[in-house]
């Protein structure tokens, strides 16, 4: 398994990807699709609302689970990935592209350097 170096990881396994404008894109790792398998349902709470790092923003549904999902950084979430109502495998297919969950608008920048990058990740997955 690959991990993108230009992403930052969480210990929860999400990934976020600072798009440089003050808002970040957020998924779920390679690790984290392969091991929940099957994805069969994503639930996201509202666009507009605000999260604390760590906070519940939703729930993954697999065939033998389901997961939280945590706000890797503080922010409000501006967008949904529309794609995951009809199609939700498309996490498993896609875990750094298609299948991305959410974009939020930032509330500290700073937060990012609390993450991991992607050698450090893939030393507590190992």
């Amino acid at each position: 398994m690959g991990y993108p170096t230009d992403l930052k990881y969480t210990k929860e396994h999400e990934w976020v990807r600072n798009n440089g404008d003050g808002t970040a894109t957020v998924g779920i790792t390679e690790f984290a699709q392969s091991e929940l398998g099957d994805i069969v349902f994503v639930e996201l709470n509202d666009t507009g609302e605000t999260y604390d790092q760590d906070e519940v923003f939703g729930t993954i549904e697999a065939v033998k689970t389901v997961s939280d999902l945590f706000m890797p950084v503080s922010g409000e979430v501006a967008e949904h990935n529309e794609a995951l109502a009809d199609n939700p495998e498309i996490v498993n297919e896609e875990p750094y592209e298609g299948g991305w969950l959410i974009k939020i608008r930032m509330s500290d920048e700073s937060e990012l350097d609390d993450l991991m990058d992607a050698d450090a990740y893939q030393e507590i997955i190992a």
